[in-house]
């Protein structure tokens, strides 16, 4: 296989622009693979026994979605407590959520320069490099790749820290499939990382697995993989919803909604059902009952890394509103998913196709 600089130093002065392009959208389509809230975590949260916990004054403004006061009530705690490298953590945290990815990036740099093994700290600074990657990737290709490499070994860094920091292990898992080979990817090793999962933790390692599947068109075999793991009727509520996605990916309402189901029986309160089975609502053309529990979802969720995103949300409400024929709602919807996520591919080319029909 030629590198990189093999490629470039053969690439003749007229298709330089066209290498440019490539480069462009290899970089983008596997950032936006990487970085998609369509894959949500499914282990249990670890950051009380690693992290120390937000105050509860400011716990209850992060939880609330009023990151700005987080922000600057954590300022407030800093000042306080310089040395305390958890603050900076959920500063970054905070950052993060703003996309403001420079001052993320930062916040979690001096954490880990406090206390540098931490693996949580080393996952989100990689989150963070990847987030900024993508927003650069489309003006600056080469220096997303830098911050691509960055995300990269951030994740690296994590696992080996904390192998049990199973968000770092299926992030590290879906950089390797999914990045370029001049960016770190690399399929062979991102088997050799679910096989590695498997010791850690079998249910993560067979979702791991059914992703990569997908990844390369396999449908049957990830199909297998999601019906061998609902037929060990996990006990985390993640799972479910993590396969509830991959079929609403495929478009099967009925398998979507048996996995959300499922979850449901454990948590039968959850906030993100709602999402889901709104979800399955559109792909059953039930129109009504859809718009209801997605409008809830989004006004009874903050809107957070953990959480199936607001923008998605709206991407689907105007899914809804244009398979009704209610074509100015439909695009106020669009709109909506594109202000909260510029890099929301599926709103973009929806907005982008019912603004052609329209005119």
């Amino acid at each position: 296989m030629k590198t990189g600089s093999e490629v470039r130093t053969r690439l003749p002065v007229s298709g330089i622009r066209m290498g440019m392009r490539l480069i462009r959208l290899s970089l983008a389509l596997f950032l936006a693979a990487v970085l998609s809230a369509g894959w949500l975590m499914t282990a249990p949260a670890s950051l009380s026994a690693t992290v120390r916990d937000l105050p509860p004054d400011i716990a209850r403004l992060y939880d609330g979605g009023l990151y700005r006061q987080s922000e600057e009530a954590l300022d407030s705690a800093i000042e306080r407590e310089p040395q305390e490298s958890s603050l900076y953590f959920w500063q970054g945290r905070c950052f993060f959520e703003l996309r403001d990815y420079n001052r993320a990036i930062s916040s979690l740099e001096r954490a880990i320069a406090l206390e540098p093994g931490r693996s949580d700290y080393h996952y989100w600074l990689g989150k963070s490099y990847g987030r900024k990657a993508e927003d650069t990737s489309r003006f600056t290709p080469f220096s997303a790749f830098s911050l691509a490499h960055k995300t990269h070994r951030e994740f690296e860094t994590a696992v080996r820290l904390d192998e049990n920091n199973l968000e770092a292990q299926r992030d590290l898992i879906r950089y390797l499939m999914t990045a370029p080979g001049i960016a770190g990817g690399s399929e062979e090793e991102a088997q050799q990382r679910v096989h590695a999962l498997a010791a850690v933790d079998s249910t993560e390692a067979s979702l791991a697995q059914a992703g990569l599947f997908a990844s390369r068109k396999k449908f049957d075999e990830a199909d297998q993989e999601c019906r061998k793991i609902l037929d060990s009727k996990p006990d985390r509520i993640g799972v479910y919803f993590e396969i509830a996605e991959y079929y609403r990916d495929r478009g099967d309402a009925a398998r979507m909604s048996e996995a959300t189901e499922a979850g449901a029986a454990l948590a039968p309160s959850d906030r993100r059902l709602d999402y889901y089975r709104g979800i399955v609502l559109v792909l059953m053309n039930e129109a009504r009952e859809a718009e209801k529990d997605l409008s809830h979802y989004l006004d009874a969720v903050a809107d957070n890394d953990n959480v199936p995103s607001h923008s998605t949300a709206h991407e689907w409400l105007g899914r809804l509103y244009e398979d009704e024929g209610r074509l100015d709602r439909a695009e106020q919807e669009y709109h909506a998913a594109l202000n909260l996520d510029p890099h929301n591919k599926q709103a973009h080319d929806a907005l982008k196709a019912l603004q052609h029909r329209k005119h």
